[in-house]
């Protein structure tokens, strides 16, 4: 009965020690991992991407960042069956708020593990999991930026100030926008036309969306349009391919050393000596 208790009481002092050097040594390692994987994902690369599609959308753009710093665009379009050729103000870039939010959110997530260096004591798991709660919150939400692009209604697209970025301006019947999508950078061209007036009866404005398919309707300026042709181009960007690995990566580590934590549940409110 007694040696039962003795071995019962080793195996405690045994598990108590390796939950210390857990808090002590572990821990801290996996906080470097941690920065170091976020720091090679920051969003600093410079890049040039040549797009087409079919023969209505072909050019160039040039990503620095979060910001598209130059956009040269061919427009074939059947309406005004003609050629434009349209290009970004050299005063302008064009800011990819996605890319900019999911770059903040990482940043965050490296203030949080900065703020508790080599020397810190951990005392305890719950607080090592409330530390990776917050770092995995932010890591979620970079990933989501990247991954779902923000729903947008026609008037917002109409009257965003992209339509004032090129050179010369686009069409009145015309305009476009950027959106991320994973690891891809998409270029979406609409084309309008004036609804007459005798089917206003069957007007239905459409709501927000990413991607507004023809015949979908809105009201800009007291005029009732419809969209006639939409044309989407897609272009890889590797380094958005990657960054997205590291936020996997980086959410496993944060999970198992929470996994890892809950093994030593018994012990979360031990407070070492």
């Amino acid at each position: 009965m007694y040696w039962r208790i003795e071995i019962g009481i080793a195996f405690l002092i045994f598990q108590e020690e390796e939950f210390k050097w857990l808090l002590r040594e572990e821990v801290h390692a996996v906080l470097k991992q941690l920065k170091d994987i976020l720091k090679v994902s920051y969003f600093n690369h410079w890049m040039i991407f040549f797009f087409s599609s079919t023969d209505q959308v072909k050019g160039v753009l040039t990503l620095q960042g979060d910001a598209l710093t130059q956009a040269d665009i061919t427009l074939k379009l059947p309406k005004h069956n003609q050629v434009l050729h349209c290009a970004f103000r050299e005063d302008k870039q064009w800011k990819m708020q996605q890319i900019q939010d999911a770059r903040n959110h990482v940043s965050q997530a490296l203030y949080l593990l900065n703020s508790r260096d080599q020397t810190y004591q951990f005392k305890s798991g719950a607080e090592v999991n409330k530390l990776m709660d917050a770092v995995m919150l932010q890591l979620t939400r970079a990933r989501n930026r990247l991954t779902t692009p923000a729903a947008m209604t026609l008037p917002e697209i109409a009257s965003s100030s992209l339509v004032k970025m090129f050179t010369p301006p686009l069409p009145g019947d015309v305009f476009a926008n950027f959106y991320i999508n994973l690891s891809k950078l998409c270029l979406i061209v609409y084309q309008l036309h004036l609804l007459q007036p005798n089917l206003n009866k069957n007007f239905r404005p459409a709501g927000s969306s990413v991607l507004h398919n023809p015949g979908s309707m809105f009201e800009l300026n007291n005029q009732k349009l419809e969209v006639s042709h939409v044309h989407k181009v897609e272009c890889v960007v590797p380094w958005l391919s990657d960054t997205l690995v590291f936020f996997t990566i980086a959410l496993q580590l944060c999970q198992q050393l929470k996994d890892k934590i809950s093994v030593f549940s018994s012990y979360w409110n031990f407070q070492p000596y």
